[in-house]
């Protein structure tokens, strides 16, 4: 395993000396500024391409950065037609799936006349990385790198992601030359297309389950009159990870916009991937499943306050998995003004 920290301004390639045609497919919260930030870069043949399939993102995209930075792409079919090395950003494996069988498809119609990267940085399974790198070996020319990412949409805004990569070395390298702007570390794991979407996996599941850890303490404070608040401001000096302290200001001041962060749903569907590779290697992870039971069990009382009208958020965020901890200990889901507990000794 490499790990590659603050890459070469000026990788020794010569597609540094000549610049690639970037694509850009998936502008979501967090495609957005990775948009941006290769395009104002200078490291692409500028424009670059973007394409989502709500223009409007890709409009606004254009507006804030300018048409000599990114144009509107008129299909994906433009993507791969015209861009040396397409990049995707996706939310869930259907999507990923539709997506690259439409490249294929495409590349089927008309055969490319220069080599073409594909990368894809959305969270996918294992299983399907393999299937996506078989699709495209079968085209002409064609590569596939596994090249998820890791970090909140505040630090894909500041260029602050870690990315993972698997794949050929050559494609890795031509990514990574276009990447430096929005990662501050790449960890390059070889060759086995499956091993960036495996340790992703990992990492979410660490991750999810530490944000479990935090609700139940946060709510522990809460009841014994300690208060949230200073357990949140404690954790902040003996375990200050970005995540903790992001998404322990989401728990504490009921910042649940989904919209905003990492939607439930799609919390939900990366747990189910982690729980599904753990029962694959007969790897036991129970912290997994009570995170997993905390996701639920919140999507399914928000819905039900969608119903009656009541609820504040039409998506909910994936920090509201304290709201099962909230309910578990006889406090209000999420009106927790409501119960602050004073102790009186």
């Amino acid at each position: 395993m490499q790990f590659v920290d603050n890459p070469p301004a000026h990788p020794s390639l010569p597609e540094s000396s000549n610049p690639l045609k970037v694509g850009w497919y998936g502008l979501g919260a967090m495609g957005y500024s990775m948009a941006r930030n290769i395009a104002t870069s200078g490291r692409a043949a500028s424009p670059i391409l973007v394409y989502n399939r709500t223009a409007v993102k890709t409009e606004r995209l254009v507006n804030e950065i300018g048409t000599s930075a990114a144009i509107v792409a008129s299909s994906p079919a433009q993507l791969v037609t015209e861009c040396d090395i397409i990049f995707t950003n996706l939310t869930t494996d259907q999507v990923v799936q539709h997506v690259y069988s439409d490249f294929a498809k495409t590349l089927s119609q008309s055969l490319p006349t220069g080599s073409k990267t594909f990368v894809d940085t959305s969270t996918i399974s294992p299983s399907l990385a393999v299937e996506i790198d078989k699709l495209l070996n079968n085209c002409s020319r064609c590569h596939f790198v596994a090249s998820p990412i890791i970090g909140p949409p505040a630090a894909a805004d500041a260029g602050q992601l870690t990315v993972i990569m698997s794949g050929d070395y050559h494609c890795k390298k031509k990514a990574t030359h276009l990447l430096i702007p929005v990662g501050r570390k790449i960890i390059d794991l070889g060759g086995n297309i499956e091993k960036a979407p495996t340790l992703k996996l990992v990492c979410n599941g660490m991750l999810m389950s530490a944000n479990e850890l935090l609700a139940e303490v946060l709510t522990l404070g809460e009841k014994s009159g300690i208060g949230a608040q200073v357990v949140y401001s404690l954790m902040k000096e003996i375990m200050p990870a970005p995540s903790l302290i992001v998404y322990g200001d989401r728990m504490l001041n009921q910042h649940f916009d989904g919209t905003r962060g990492c939607a439930i749903d799609l919390g939900v569907g990366v747990l189910n991937d982690v729980c599904r590779l753990a029962v694959e290697l007969n790897c036991p992870m129970p912290t997994i499943d009570i995170a997993h039971q905390s996701l639920v069990t919140a999507r399914s009382i928000h819905e039900h306050r969608k119903q009656t009208g009541s609820n504040r958020w039409d998506i909910l965020d994936c920090s509201a998995l304290i709201v099962s901890r909230r309910v578990s200990a006889g406090l209000e889901p999420f009106e927790s003004d409501n119960h602050r507990v004073i102790r009186e000794d």
